[in-house]
């Protein structure tokens, strides 16, 4: 059975109250036709429950918007959705086109801070949000009694004379459900050992982040990046209201899985509205809260990773870099999913 709108239906029970399966729910794809984010294609998914998000072809596949009965559940940078074509890949370049978003994804061969490493000039966090999709396929269609909508893409980072890495994504959703997820396949598909470093920056935003919301998680104990993040540390989960000049606060979590081996972590506001992040501790073994109360800038990251968000150079150093060897594979599963 299905439920919708307070009521349970079969599969039956709804073909006799619809014309088409569009009205209660349904994808969408187009194309943005103005200013910087002209040609970026995008697909819409809406679930009849009130879920309602975007996936951005050309970005990544990522996830610009979010929403739940009209409520954004992200926070949406003042640059909107921009082309990939405007990406500036040196230094802190990247912030000229982070849409914030329910999704943005950092990788997949560097992520974190700029620097040099082994030679090589590395910006902030990594190129793969920036690449167009490919071999993109939309699915619609009923199991039994459930509704299925999902769409799989392939996004490929590659330089000839280096890396060869692809990243097969798969976002699904079901008729009812005010969830996703996301299946994502990273492959080395060159000949040679590469570094492999992936986190998901999944950005709250009003009304879910305001003054009295919290982050709820199975946190074991907290580590300041810097000196900024150490004043006020036992605040770390705790929100305010904007703040002028904030400076952000970075916190990386040590975080107990359940049985399953899962965490899951929350971003609630005081009524209790808000959104979760469940996903497999032995996949992303680290995570991420990033603490931005300031004017305009104001949200709240949470950021499972393999990696943490210093630079590359200094976690080959340290003997802490991922690595993929030739044709090896890694998985990642997570899940998103609205608190009402």
């Amino acid at each position: 059975m299905i439920e919708i709108y307070g009521k349970s239906y079969s599969r039956e029970d709804l073909r006799k109250q619809i014309g088409d399966i569009s009205q209660i729910a349904g994808t969408k794809m187009y194309e943005l036709r103005e200013g910087k984010e002209k040609g970026v294609r995008m697909v819409d998914f809406w679930t009849g429950s009130g879920f309602y998000f975007s996936v951005s072809l050309d970005r990544g596949m990522d996830i610009p918007r979010a929403f739940y009965c009209g409520k954004s559940l992200c926070w949406h940078s003042p640059l909107g959705i921009v082309h990939p074509h405007f990406f500036e890949a040196k230094g802190y370049g990247w912030l000229r086109s982070f849409f914030g978003g329910l999704l943005t994804t950092c990788g997949l061969t560097y992520c974190g801070h700029p620097c040099r490493d082994q030679g090589e000039e590395l910006g902030l966090h990594g190129r793969i949000s920036h690449i167009p999709a490919e071999k993109v396929s939309i699915e619609e269609k009923w199991e039994e009694d459930n509704y299925l909508l999902s769409i799989e893409g392939l996004v490929r980072e590659a330089v000839v004379f280096g890396e060869n890495v692809t990243l097969r994504r798969k976002i699904t959703t079901y008729l009812g459900e005010s969830r996703l997820w996301i299946y994502d396949v990273v492959e080395n598909e060159g000949f040679e050992e590469t570094p492999h470093m992936i986190l998901y920056h999944i950005n709250g935003g009003f009304p879910v982040v305001q003054e009295g919301s919290k982050l709820i998680s199975p946190t074991v104990k907290i580590q300041p990046r810097d000196k900024e993040a150490e004043e006020g540390k036992e605040q770390y989960n705790k929100f305010t209201a904007p703040v002028p000049g904030f400076k952000e606060k970075v916190y990386y979590h040590e975080m107990k899985a359940d049985e399953s081996g899962f965490v899951q972590c929350s971003l609630v506001n005081k009524e209790g509205f808000g959104f979760y992040v469940k996903y497999k501790k032995s996949q992303l073994p680290y995570f991420i809260e990033w603490k931005m109360m300031g004017e305009g800038t104001y949200t709240v990251g949470l950021e499972p990773a393999n990696c943490l968000v210093e630079t590359r150079e200094k976690m080959r150093r340290k003997g802490t870099l991922p690595f993929l060897r030739s044709r090896e594979k890694r998985e990642y599963l997570l899940e998103i999913g609205v608190i009402k």
